[in-house]
């Protein structure tokens, strides 16, 4: 009998323990704030080449997503996805200068309870019409896996001469 494939959680886990030990914790802490405020959100997740992404949306249609968390070796960065350039950002915290993405890299998941923060993330669900249902199951959904990937860990230092 074939051996059964690992549950998406288990897949993504998989994928997180690539990192090293704080990026792993900063990224699990991370993925978990965001399902605190997202509960009815699919969870979209592409392992890269150069990161690992999660993103967030009503359904499994990755145009349709309005958030996404890209982990990189060394930081996580929260991307406001479709409607970036027109949240409101009197802070300017948004980085970025395309036409549908901005971004802000996270020092650690607290920042996402940061009002500043809290607060384009609302804007930027209001402009997407509010749409997380608040009591739709949570659903994970691998979307796709590089075969070549560049290292998850960071480099290692530099020796000073």
């Amino acid at each position: 009998m074939p051996k059964a494939a690992p549950s998406p959680q288990r897949q993504l886990d998989g994928f997180i323990r690539r990192y090293s030990p704080e990026m792993q914790k900063r990224a699990k802490s991370t993925i978990r704030k965001m399902r605190a405020r997202l509960p009815g959100a699919v969870e979209l997740v592409y392992d890269n080449y150069n990161w690992l992404v999660v993103g967030y949306g009503p359904n499994d249609r990755a145009s349709e997503a309005v958030f996404s968390l890209a982990l990189a070796p060394q930081w996580v960065t929260l991307c406001f996805l479709r409607n970036g350039p027109r949240i409101p950002d009197p802070k300017k915290l948004l980085r970025g200068n395309g036409t549908r993405v901005r971004h802000i890299r996270l020092s650690d998941a607290g920042d996402l309870d940061k009002p500043t923060i809290s607060n384009l993330m609302g804007h930027a669900e209001r402009l997407a019409g509010d749409p997380f249902p608040k009591r739709a199951p949570r659903k994970l959904v691998i979307k796709s896996i590089s075969t070549k990937q560049r290292s998850r860990r960071p480099p290692p230092a530099k020796a000073k001469r």
